[in-house]
């Protein structure tokens, strides 16, 4: 039970620390890397994040390999 709780409040710390990143980036208009595809006309606003999906993918991946070990 102990590395539940340990495992608990890892992934609370985490959820916590990305959503304050998302919420800072929110501030300064969203988070628009190369590779994303954003489109607009008109009043619709189609927005698909390519290469923010295989960033934090990579990130998390890695995280978690870290962990493991």
């Amino acid at each position: 039970m102990d590395s539940l709780g340990k495992l608990l409040v890892i992934t609370g710390l985490l959820v916590t620390a990305l959503g304050a990143v998302v919420w800072l980036l929110a501030d300064r208009g969203g988070t628009l890397l190369p590779g994303d595809i954003a489109w607009r006309r008109g009043s619709f606003r189609f927005y698909f994040p390519v290469m923010t999906c295989l960033v934090l993918s990579v990130v998390l991946s890695l995280l978690l390999w870290l962990f493991r070990r």
